[in-house]
């Protein structure tokens, strides 16, 4: 999602389109957002920091549906109105995406947008909240800088999260643990540490931790971080692997990855099969993943049905930015803000409901949710693989309105992303 990488890096699940590199965000006004907060909302937005205790009231939800909570980014991939898409779902809780270190073991979203000076995010939590719903924070993920790498202690590094949770009052944090954080051994056992201290310090704080599936079940790495946490006495909520961008081909690979890592954690704990499942969860991605594997609707049934079978602790996805049919061309390719397959909005969330235990409305809500954004007509040039373009210069693709921030040639803007080279402007 930025300059030509390797597949496992180029659309980093289009998650980390936002998180995986370390690049300055693109400062883009979102519309998403702007509904978030509407309403009286803007009152707590303008509030600055201190307006954090009004997104604290919250007794909690229960842990079915911190279990099931998709990854959402408020800020960046034409965030949809969460409100909206709970109308739309019956989806109480979600993944806000990503705490990253800003320098010096700060904690900011993106790794740029302090949670000190911090408006956005408490609008969008008390959005959430005022509809019955609530919200967990995913630190880490693929790229960027963890406050594990730079904050030297477990205990530093547990002050740095401590902060996240008392602003945003949070009953549930989510530890993603990957490339490259996880391939430092120091980082690891800081983050686990951390994991473990949060753990003692806030009674009842849901955790998890979410880290790369592979067809073996997870990678070395993985291994050694259940190591790690194992040598600590530390027991999350759930394990919870991403069964794609490693050559899956669709859920009948999950399911045989879920077995495998199953038995790895059967291995590593001394766990029986029940109990280890019980403590394994799994993390999808809808549509087309940066590897251009494809998961359908279908897919995700099947996984599902296997993850309520077996008695599964999480079923998440990456991510509600997503869950919609891309504008014009179905599959304009690795996209951020849908999901390149045929579908209707929201198909992928419903599937997390029924894992919560819950019904999705199959009637159209009193007010119906926004669907995805119509394209207006296109002003800009239409964007082009043979030209290049410097800072500054501006194209259409795919209905929306990009600008470039440096130099670049023959990359997509739609698989751009917050740390690519290309600003999502909105749609035409």
């Amino acid at each position: 999602m930025e300059r030509a990488l390797p597949p496992h890096q180029s659309g980093q699940r289009v998650r980390q389109q936002h998180r995986r590199s370390g690049r300055r965000r693109a400062a883009v006004a979102v519309a998403g957002v702007l509904s978030l907060v509407a309403g009286g909302l803007a009152a707590v937005a303008a509030a600055g920091p201190g307006a954090a205790a009004a997104t604290g009231a919250t007794t909690g939800l229960g842990s079915n549906w911190y279990a099931s909570a998709p990854y959402l980014m408020p800020e960046d991939n034409s965030p949809p109105d969460a409100a909206a898409v709970m109308n739309a779902t019956g989806q109480k809780a979600f993944q806000l995406a990503f705490i990253l270190d800003k320098g010096g073991c700060s904690p900011a979203w993106g790794g740029t947008s302090s949670i000190d000076t911090d408006t956005t995010m408490p609008a969008v939590i008390q959005a959430i909240r005022a509809k019955g719903g609530d919200v967990s924070v995913s630190v880490g993920g693929y790229g960027g800088t963890k406050l594990g790498q730079t904050c030297g202690t477990p205990e530093a590094t547990a002050a740095g999260y401590q902060k996240v949770v008392t602003k945003y009052g949070l009953k549930a944090v989510d530890f993603d643990l990957e490339e490259p954080e996880y391939e430092n051994a120091a980082a690891i056992r800081n983050e686990i540490g951390a994991a473990r201290i949060l753990q003692r310090d806030n009674p009842g704080l849901y955790i998890s931790i979410t880290t790369a599936g592979t067809g073996a079940g997870t990678g070395w790495f993985g291994q050694q971080m259940l190591n790690e946490a194992k040598a600590q006495g530390f027991t999350p909520d759930n394990y919870s692997i991403m069964p794609f961008d490693g050559g899956f081909n669709g859920a009948a690979a999950q399911i045989d990855a879920l077995v495998r890592f199953n038995a790895i954690l059967q291995t590593t704990f001394g766990w029986s099969e029940a109990n280890a499942y019980a403590h394994e969860g799994v993390s999808l991605m809808n549509g087309r993943t940066d590897a251009a594997e494809y998961f359908r609707q279908a897919d995700f049934q099947t996984v599902l049905d296997f993850a309520l079978a077996h008695k599964l602790a999480r079923y998440t996805y990456w991510s509600v930015n997503r869950d919609r049919q891309c504008p014009g061309t179905v599959d304009p390719g690795l996209s951020g803000s849908c999901s390149s397959v045929v579908q209707n909005d929201w198909d992928f969330t419903k599937f997390t409901v029924r894992f919560a235990g819950a019904t999705p409305p199959t009637t159209p809500p009193t007010t119906p949710p926004p669907t995805s954004p119509t394209s207006g007509v296109c002003t800009d040039p239409p964007w082009s693989a043979t030209t290049t373009y410097t800072g500054g210069n501006k194209v259409s693709y795919s209905g929306h309105r990009y600008h470039a921030k440096w130099w670049t040639l023959n990359e997509n803007p739609s698989a751009s992303g917050q740390w690519g080279v290309w600003a999502d402007d909105g749609p035409c």
